[in-house]
């Protein structure tokens, strides 16, 4: 695999783990106890951290895109293993 193949797989993994991350750890207003600015929906976050959600995001594309490359290295799936009969 080349290298330009490695990092579009791995950012595509990163951006996909960022939505995968980024409700985990947010609080509403009404969970933190915090009062409500006039006019903030009910559903928006007390705190939100870019930095955070990066980070973490960073953690779980490094992992999946770990399983994934050594797929590809080793062939533990392979697409003929889910070839359907029609």
């Amino acid at each position: 695999m080349q290298i330009q193949s490695i990092v579009a797989i791995y950012f595509l993994f990163w951006v996909l783990s960022v939505f995968v991350v980024l409700p985990f750890g947010m609080k509403t207003a009404d969970e933190a106890g915090v009062a409500k600015v006039p006019g903030q929906a009910e559903s928006a976050p007390v705190r939100f951290s870019l930095g955070e959600a990066a980070i973490r995001a960073t953690v779980v594309s490094a992992v999946v895109f770990g399983l994934f490359y050594a797929n590809w290295h080793y062939g533990w799936l392979t697409a003929d293993m889910f070839a359907f009969q029609g």
